[in-house]
């Protein structure tokens, strides 16, 4: 990545990135803080992964998706340059890291923005997009996920995450776990870094949560900030929702943001993110959530207990090998009465077969001998099994690795495959 930037230029360097590490709440944290500064006449450019249908989705410009022909444009200067790479000791650029070559590029020498919001790939220490010097480090949390690359502890994950802290740049993170704040706190500390911590320096009053429309009072350590609804669905997004506004607040003071209040609400409140607790279809009603590990199985399933209303549960999933499925299914498996276990087109994916006998285990162990559970590799005939069951009373629910949300949202939506080539 270093060679690359410098056979570019360093292009890095003419951009202010905002950079989000965390197991969960990366993307959502990246969607309120796109639409506040999109809204407040901020360019600002926006690199989440993975993407959900279209691989431009993950670069984005003012919350749309890099045109086709910068797409074209940028990839066609680079390719000389990546072929350079690749031809010296260093070896071949993974995709990821000539995607992040990509988006750098086009942010600081297409779209030329004021901001970047910048989502971490994978871990932190040695991601691709930790080449960038960033003004600000967000964390949202830290949980059981690509623990078979970043380590086999939560410790040894947040050590990773908490590599992205950059010297005398604020950090903001929702981590709870005592250890793991200490962690965070002693590489703040190094880099002579303020942390700011939900719950201490920060934090969030819930006023009242519903479908489509939760409310809550921020307070931080500068001003309180009252009645900030927000239309995304989980108790998990008022925590995002208030990381993001912490963050913002820490723009406002150190960066001379300017940021209107009612623009601040209005943006919070207009903020959606795709696959996440996202009804997608009324009739019947179909709800999509890339939720794939257990601490995400753990949000959904409250939000499925106090968000939603239905008779029946009919619940489709897909996963990776890699995850950890057990923690997963046990927050699950108790609000279920139909389990469907399908397969991502992706060639990380776990056997759906396999999947459905490790769920009737724990079925099994946790006393819950009324769930059906089928097996079904191909995700389209699973999804028209789920639909065939969930009545107007009834809610069906597609969760599991994004590589299946992508496919399941195009294919209801638009009634067509995503674009799944990377």
């Amino acid at each position: 990545m270093e060679r690359l930037m410098e056979l570019l230029g360093n292009p890095e360097r003419r951009l202010k990135f905002i950079h989000i590490a965390g197991t969960n709440g990366k993307g959502s944290v990246c969607a309120y803080l796109t639409e506040v500064l999109k809204q407040s006449d901020y360019g600002v450019g926006t690199f989440t992964s993975p993407y959900i249908e279209k691989y431009t989705d993950r670069i984005r410009w003012n919350g749309s998706n890099m045109a086709d022909e910068d797409l074209l444009f940028t990839v066609n200067k680079l390719k000389p340059l990546v072929d350079q790479v690749a031809a010296s000791e260093l070896g071949q650029p993974t995709m990821f890291e000539v995607s992040t070559a990509v988006a750098i590029d086009y942010f600081a020498k297409t779209a030329c923005v004021d901001y970047v919001v910048w989502e971490t790939g994978l871990g932190g220490r040695l991601d691709s997009t930790n080449i960038v010097k960033s003004i600000m480090t967000v964390i949202t949390n830290v949980g059981h996920d690509h623990m078979e690359i970043l380590g086999n502890t939560l410790e040894a994950v947040a050590a990773e995450k908490a590599a992205i802290i950059k010297a005398g740049m604020p950090v903001v993170s929702a981590v709870d776990q005592p250890g793991l704040i200490d962690i965070l706190a002693q590489e703040a500390k190094s880099k002579n870094c303020t942390l700011y911590l939900n719950n201490r320096n920060f934090r969030y009053e819930v006023l009242s949560s519903q479908e489509n429309e939760q409310i809550f009072n921020f307070e931080g350590p500068f001003r309180s900030i009252n009645q900030v609804c927000i239309s995304m669905n989980g108790t998990h997004q008022l925590q995002n929702a208030a990381v993001a506004l912490m963050t913002l607040e820490l723009l406002r003071q150190y960066y001379a943001l300017i940021i209107e209040d009612d623009v601040l609400l209005r943006a919070m409140k207009e903020t959606r993110w795709a696959g996440r607790l996202e009804m997608v279809s009324t009739e019947p009603r179909i709800l999509i959530d890339g939720a794939h590990n257990p601490e995400g199985g753990a949000a959904l399933a409250q939000a499925l207990r106090d968000t939603y209303r239905y008779d029946q549960l009919h619940f489709v999933m897909g996963m990776l090998s890699t995850k950890n499925h057990s923690g997963y299914l046990r927050h699950i498996l108790p609000l279920v009465n139909t389990l469907i276990v399908t397969e991502p087109v992706w060639y990380k994916k776990e056997e759906a077969t396999k999947l459905a006998e490790l769920a009737a285990t724990i079925a099994k162990e946790m006393n819950l001998p009324d769930i059906e559970i089928i097996a079904e590799p191909d995700w389209r005939v699973a999804l028209e099994l789920a639909k065939s069951r969930t009545t107007e009373k009834d809610l069906a629910v597609v969760s599991g690795t994004l590589y299946l949300i992508g496919d399941v949202r195009s294919w209801i939506l638009y009634q067509s495959d995503s674009e799944k080539g990377w």
